[in-house]
């Protein structure tokens, strides 16, 4: 892992071509920063950086894949949208359910753990988001999302 743009990234290698994973070490709402910056320095368009992240509207261990489209209320996304100035980026959103009470923050929800039983459906998820965002980045986008939306 290497240091760079406000977050951790590693190269690797898929199909023989080089791709990068990299995670923001920022807040969630700052993402633009370290996704701009690293999408800059690398020449990659938007259209070429598929950003995965989470969703509270997707019941958990759910995926659903998109080309672009609006931030959906995802602070993060917006951030990135706004800074790159484009909302062109495929992405893979993944589900972590709807908060369990009304009352609850939104906040607290997002960052709470989750229970031995929602993660038995979030690990598979992972790995399958994992290979979404693979496959969108060989250009099958088509192909991943009908394999791996809903």
């Amino acid at each position: 892992d290497r240091l760079k743009f406000e977050g951790s990234y590693r190269e690797l290698r898929a199909d023989g071509e080089k791709r990068y994973i990299i995670k923001p070490m920022t807040y969630m709402n700052n993402s633009g920063r370290c996704v701009t910056a690293f999408m800059k320095y690398f020449g990659v368009p938007a259209e070429r950086t598929v950003i995965l992240f989470d969703d509270i509207s997707l019941p958990v261990g759910k995926l659903r894949l998109r080309r672009s489209g609006s931030h959906g209320g995802h602070n993060g996304m917006r951030d990135i949208i706004e800074l790159a100035g484009t909302d062109a980026f495929p992405r893979v959103k993944i589900g972590i359910g709807n908060k369990p009470r009304p009352e609850m923050d939104l906040a607290d929800h997002v960052l709470s753990r989750f229970r031995p039983e929602e993660w038995e459906l979030l690990e598979p998820a992972l790995k399958r988001a994992g290979e979404a965002a693979l496959m969108i980045a060989a250009g099958q986008m088509d192909r991943a999302m009908n394999l791996y939306n809903g």
